[in-house]
């Protein structure tokens, strides 16, 4: 069955009514920190649109100020999608393995699913490395983010050490879109922010966060430069609450699974910028990346 049939498959079943008991009222949309709330409500607004329609009941978007407030959201039953980071699901899984299905991930115009934290400066500051970054300040995003900390500390604690004495500052900026502006505005030195590291440096690559500063105008990317890039990271999933009803499960997938042939601006908008597609993907894709989490928890 190709994409477009299962959709219309999924939205049929809407006509067959489900058990009172697995009947749900409510449907609540949870997005990640990272960016100011009016920003991920109006990003996410024609997601919001489409569940509504798709369940056939109210669907809330929840944007709390920082990355806990979704993982606690999924975690005690008050929040029941997310796209995710990969840290924050590790979190998750690592809390409650019942809480949550991974279902879906972004799958970049070149095919890949990773995705890459960068570290970045202005480009009048004189730092082009990040050695050149030592003795400066430095801003990571929230402690729950893969890109804009769990990597990117574990990377660079490796190379340089104790990342406290490496540089005169650590700090948390709150989110990615916090990072960029900070550092665009001159509020830290340097710091970490994600992309596909695809396409062009002056549009914010392909899809991430420095596309969606970008877009928005927040950002010249000609005013900032790359310092350095992690490993490769899993694209984050995107999941849903395990405890909900099966066929609210399935019509989801579904709508994501479908959403670049189906409607490509709000993909553009789900995946923060181009994508080729939504892909399925499992817990096991994320494993390296709870057993990170796991030894930075000393778990």
């Amino acid at each position: 069955m190709n994409k477009l049939l299962a959709l219309l498959a999924a939205t049929t079943a809407l006509a067959t009514p489900v058990l009172a008991q697995d009947a749900i009222t409510e449907f609540n949309i949870g997005i990640l920190g990272g960016e100011n709330a009016q920003d991920r409500l109006t990003s996410t607004e024609c997601f919001r649109t489409k569940v509504e329609e798709l369940l056939g009941v109210k669907t809330n978007v929840f944007t709390p100020a920082d990355y806990d407030g979704v993982i606690q959201g999924l975690l005690g039953g008050t929040i029941d999608y997310a796209g995710l980071g990969a840290s924050a699901y590790a979190k998750i899984y690592l809390t409650d393995p019942e809480a949550v299905d991974v279902q879906m991930t972004t799958q970049n115009v070149d095919g890949s699913t990773g995705y890459y934290s960068i570290g970045f400066a202005r480009a009048d500051s004189g730092i082009t490395s990040m050695d050149d970054a030592k003795g400066k300040s430095f801003a990571f995003a929230d402690p729950n983010s893969t890109s804009g900390y769990l990597v990117p500390g574990a990377e660079l604690t490796a190379a340089y050490g104790k990342l406290e004495d490496y540089f005169s500052e650590v700090k948390m900026s709150g989110g990615h879109e916090q990072t960029i502006v900070g550092v665009s505005n001159g509020d830290f030195e340097a710091g970490v922010s994600w992309a596909d590291g695809l396409g062009n440096w002056e549009d914010g690559f392909t899809n991430g966060a420095f596309r969606k500063a970008a877009d928005s105008g927040l950002v010249d990317m000609n005013q900032i430069v790359e310092i350095w890039r992690s490993k490769l990271i899993p694209n984050g999933p995107y999941v849903v609450r395990r405890a909900l009803p099966q066929d609210v499960k399935d019509k989801l997938n579904v709508l994501v699974d479908t959403m670049w042939e189906t409607d490509a601006e709000c993909a553009y908008s789900l995946a923060a910028g181009e994508a080729k597609d939504f892909v399925p993907v499992t817990h096991a894709d994320f494993e390296g990346v709870v057993d990170a989490r796991k030894l930075q928890e000393g778990m």
